[in-house]
């Protein structure tokens, strides 16, 4: 390809993107609808073929994951286990909402720590949403919560964010237990500093819902929602062994996607008497599924256009191989684009960068892996696109009738993703540099 049709094509590829990315903004049309639009476009343009975009940019594993996760919890839910968590959760803190709020963010956390990120909010939001409705309290604050306790602590170790499997396996020397000692401290620490900063700017509407009828909390039996079936005790048992697996699945040596879709083939099997599989395949978050099509797509537009690798390499010319300097420019840029575009392409594209920073003799090399893997995984908060776990909450709390605000997110995301560079930068500077 010419030059001149190297640099129309990325005028064409950004000019969609943009556009795409402004509708998404103004949330007023389907954000499925919008990305699979911008996706149709990419190809009508002849940025690619429909074949080479859906085979080569689409994360079919990621796609398969989230389809078989929402299976399972569609088919769990009718037990009523979810309903069961929810009031002996509300019972255990007395109904408070501030007590409740700290809880999510606590809970939100670990699970994504220990499965990933995606999983727990799968798992977590139906909860979430019935826990609020019966405590009749506003449930944007705690759904704030979930995603950024959610990418928070899947930072910390290697299953629980996909941008810090891709560096897992991109490093052959590094384990589950060194994710866990060099990104686990600063974790911790990034995660309390935001439960107070969340608290502080949701303390009005958690204060006023403050003020719970206390003999409406005694009332309540969580025991009475479930409906006790040979389903019950099948389901909850392969959601355990799924949830195990996940934890263990590198000593398995079997892929989380392969884990979730057979867990989710056999809990179709054993279901099929209460509730037939197209009944179940109805009850799939489809839009969401469609909206993280149609993103890969434009997504991938940008990498085909050689934009997200420009973008890297423009980097790295900045820092001069200094190491320090490189650890810096790679936490920030992997920080503030990842708030806009999904974190997967741009580490993707910085693993073979910092690969060939090791081989011009760049020392320390670590360093810049951890600043990589903080950057991407912390910059999901930057808005709702910025994560996938973050379309996830959205998807399932607009399916309840619960609306995200695009721009309120983002204002609120982008504080904390700003805060949380600030103390990754102190960190990765004290740790491995002084």
């Amino acid at each position: 390809m010419a030059k001149g049709d190297k640099i129309m094509e990325a005028i064409l590829v950004i000019t969609i993107f943009v556009i795409s990315y402004v509708f998404l903004l103004l949330d007023r049309i389907n954000r499925a609808l919008v990305a699979a639009t911008g996706a149709a476009l990419m190809v009508l343009f002849g940025v690619f073929s429909w074949d080479e975009a859906l085979s080569s940019y689409v994360d079919w594993s990621t796609i398969a994951l989230l389809f078989s996760m929402m299976v399972m919890i569609s088919i769990t839910q009718r037990t009523g286990i979810f309903e069961f968590i929810a009031l002996w959760m509300i019972k255990k803190v007395s109904g408070k909402p501030v007590a409740l709020f700290f809880w999510i963010g606590a809970l939100t956390a670990i699970g994504s720590a220990l499965l990933d990120n995606v999983t727990t909010v799968l798992l977590l939001v139906p909860v979430l949403l019935h826990m609020v409705k019966q405590l009749k309290l506003s449930s944007f604050p705690y759904l704030v919560n979930v995603i950024i306790s959610s990418n928070i602590g899947g930072t910390a170790t290697m299953i629980g964010d996909p941008p810090n499997i891709m560096i897992g396996q991109a490093v052959p020397y590094f384990d589950f237990l060194d994710f866990i000692q060099h990104l686990g401290p600063v974790v911790v620490i990034i995660h309390g500093v935001t439960m107070i900063l969340l608290y502080f700017m949701f303390r009005r509407v958690l204060l006023t819902g403050d003020t719970i009828d206390e003999s409406f909390i005694r009332s309540l039996k969580p025991t009475d929602s479930l409906r006790v079936s040979p389903l019950l005790y099948q389901s909850i048992t392969i959601l355990v062994l799924t949830i195990v697996a996940f934890t263990f699945h590198g000593f398995l040596h079997v892929e989380l996607t392969t884990i979730a879709i057979i867990s989710a083939l056999l809990m179709l099997l054993i279901s099929e008497k209460d509730e037939s599989s197209e009944v179940v395949f109805q009850k799939v978050e489809w839009t969401t599924l469609f909206f993280f099509i149609g993103l890969f797509v434009l997504v991938g537009g940008l990498e085909k256009a050689g934009i997200i690798d420009r973008i890297a390499y423009t980097f790295i010319d900045w820092t001069e191989g200094d190491a320090l300097m490189s650890s810096v420019v790679i936490l920030w840029s992997a920080g503030i684009l990842s708030g806009f575009v999904d974190n997967i392409p741009y580490v993707a594209s910085m693993i073979p960068v910092i690969e060939e920073f090791q081989t011009f003799g760049v020392s320390p090399i670590d360093p810049l892996w951890w600043s990589l893997a903080l950057g991407a995984c912390l910059g999901g908060n930057g808005s709702l696109l910025g994560a996938s776990a973050n379309v996830v909450v959205a998807g399932i709390a607009s399916t309840q009738q619960e609306k995200i605000s695009f721009i309120k997110f983002m204002l609120i995301g982008l504080f904390i993703v700003l805060i949380s560079l600030i103390i990754s930068t102190i960190y990765v500077l004290t740790r491995y540099f002084l």
